[in-house]
């Protein structure tokens, strides 16, 4: 009999919808030969193995729906490439709101904006025991700090792995880490990664720069969607923590710091039309031999949640490994990997010789 990996998340968003359309695609078509894995299997962990047990979300077309229709509700908007979901028996239950909606949401089409449910909140820890689940995804909107913290409490309290997809920083904050590896729970963190992104290619591009001895003068990274995430960055309070983790990303893989000024990286716009497709444009300035000037200006276009799915697929069968073996705390390898603000950064190369490391037992985090 197969091994099962119970999961819960927290957002039933496009990225949501994403994951689950995987797990069936995967499962349908076969994984042999099927594009968009870095692994097919992991010890033994493939993706028909993950299973989702509890769900949480806020937008009363999604709560009290089978976890099966309500990924495919508005304002979820990301590409159906696997639209064959059976009924899964799984509930989406009301979860607590706290900072979890932005308020100028208000001011959009029911289309494209999260509309409220009146129902009660649920008792989330409770949910979680009661369906024994062993990894908790956080998938809330940019900028939901209490509601995040709400959920990794929940975790620590019903014994779960966590891993969150957000840039609100738990894995990379000493203080959360102690609590998790105290706790004996793998934590996998902060801000998922895309599979191929605007940050990885700024990465991979900026470090080329450098290591072909070219001095980056300035650079900024311009991305742009119609999705709900990009409507809630409307919000600029709320990108705080989504710039610090974007730019540190970018900055990790520098021999200097740039200055501010010199360095913009962020979300730019909100353009309805897109959907969940994500256009980002970067320009890296610098000088090369001689002193002589070099630019580089990139377009690159893409599905923004499937890139996502892409990442977290992996991270949960890590987490799943981290649990098996009894190792509590942040999972270093897998969140270099993975994760644009992890408690250490590494380069890309590195960090994935070091998730392989990982996954055959040489390496413990």
């Amino acid at each position: 009999m197969a091994k099962q990996i119970k999961i819960a998340i927290v957002g039933v968003g496009n990225c949501s919808s994403s994951l689950i359309q995987g797990l069936f695609y995967y499962r349908n078509t076969g994984q042999q030969g099927a594009p968009g894995l870095m692994h097919k299997d992991i010890k033994g962990y493939k993706i028909p193995d993950i299973k989702p047990v509890a769900v949480f979300d806020i937008d009363k077309r999604k709560v009290g729906k089978d976890l099966s229709l309500a990924i495919f509700e508005k304002p979820n908007c990301t590409k159906v490439f696997y639209s064959k979901i059976p009924n899964l028996g799984v509930k989406v239950k009301m979860g607590p709101v706290l900072d979890g909606i932005a308020s100028h949401l208000k001011e959009y089409s029911e289309k494209e904006r999260l509309i409220l449910s009146k129902e009660k909140p649920v008792d989330v820890v409770r949910e979680l025991k009661k369906s024994g689940t062993e990894i908790l995804i956080n998938y809330l909107p940019v900028g939901s700090q209490k509601a995040t913290e709400f959920y990794a409490k929940a975790a620590l309290k019903t014994g779960c792995a966590f891993i969150n997809c957000v840039p609100v920083f738990l894995a990379s904050d000493k203080g959360w880490a102690e609590k998790f590896e105290k706790k004996g729970l793998p934590i996998v963190g902060d801000d998922i990664k895309s599979q191929v992104g605007a940050t990885i290619i700024h990465r991979i591009l900026s470090r080329l720069f450098s290591e072909r001895g070219v001095k980056i003068d300035r650079s900024y990274q311009l991305n742009f969607g119609g999705n709900t995430d990009f409507l809630n960055m409307l919000e600029r309070a709320r990108l705080k923590s989504k710039k610090i983790s974007k730019t540190e990303s970018v900055e990790s893989q520098l021999p200097k710091r740039l200055s501010y000024d010199d360095l913009h990286i962020g979300p730019s716009d909100y353009i309805p039309w897109l959907n969940d497709n994500k256009i980002c444009f970067i320009r890296i300035e610098g000088r090369k031999f001689g002193d002589v000037p070099v630019e580089l200006e990139l377009k690159l276009s893409v599905e923004d949640s499937p890139n996502s799915a892409g990442c977290l697929i992996d991270a949960i069968r890590l987490a799943k490994l981290a649990l098996d073996r009894k190792i509590g705390g942040p999972l270093i390898s897998a969140s270099a990997y993975l994760m644009k603000c992890p408690p250490q950064q590494f380069v890309d190369e590195k960090a994935r010789e070091m998730v392989e490391e990982f996954i055959e037992g040489k390496r413990e985090r």
